[in-house]
């Protein structure tokens, strides 16, 4: 059972970039994401359930950043539109029983991906 997250990489700002997040092994009830600033602590940024419902975004992405989920393929995704300099993060794909915005409410984790907003 694993989470795989990719999609990554150097973006300008304003610009967007599509995260995904395989899930192996099994389904699970809620999937998040969450984001690690350097030299900052772990940050939820959104999370939804199996179905690709009942979203729920952090204030600092709202409107900005969508997440969804395809169930055929096990596939969760964070697209991020109008980023920022302030984006720069590792991104982390998480799964868990239950939705919350805190790290120690999910099971399983990827392996994260960086996201750099720069010019």
């Amino acid at each position: 059972v694993q989470l795989q997250a990719s999609g990554g990489g150097l973006v300008q700002p304003r610009g967007s970039l599509r995260l995904s997040c395989v899930a192996y092994g099994r389904t699970f009830v809620t999937y998040a994401w969450f984001r690690q600033p350097p030299g900052k602590e772990r940050e939820f940024v959104g999370s939804t359930n199996w179905l690709g419902r009942n979203t729920n975004y952090a204030d600092s992405v709202k409107g900005r950043f969508t997440i969804s989920r395809v169930n055929t393929k096990n596939t969760m995704y964070l697209q991020m539109n109008s980023l920022e300099p302030e984006d720069t993060a590792v991104y982390y794909c998480a799964a868990g029983g239950s939705a919350a915005p805190t790290t120690s409410r999910y099971d399983l984790w990827g392996q994260g991906t960086q996201v750099t907003v720069s010019s």
